[in-house]
């Protein structure tokens, strides 16, 4: 960055400006789109290897013996986030107080 000097802040004020004016404008866009204009976080299998960190052949094995959601159209799979994201919370181990929580509330029903 090269050294400004008090006659160039005007030109320096109004780029930065319009700079600004311009990240305010993507934001709104941003908050302003609808899951349908991201067409509900349809992925690619190499975008979803990339988000569930698996390998491409991981994944291709998954979709052969029906372990992950994926939706086939010809010969092109295509991967939702939120159903990538609900499979893996789907996977979680539940802890042993968890366990024990769930244990105890199914007695206290029985009683």
């Amino acid at each position: 960055m090269k050294p400004f000097t008090f006659e160039d802040l005007p030109n320096i004020l109004g780029t930065l400006s319009l700079r600004v004016e311009n990240i305010e404008r993507l934001l709104k866009e941003i908050q302003n789109r609808s899951p349908e204009d991201e067409d509900a976080g349809l992925m690619t299998i190499i975008e979803a290897s990339k988000l569930i960190r698996l390998s491409v052949a991981t994944i291709y094995s998954k979709v052969c013996r029906n372990e992950i959601p994926v939706s086939k159209q010809g010969k092109q799979l295509y991967f939702l986030r939120s159903e990538l994201l609900d499979w893996i919370k789907a996977g979680r181990i539940k802890t042993i107080s968890e366990l024990q929580t769930e244990v105890d509330q199914k007695c206290k029903n029985r009683d």
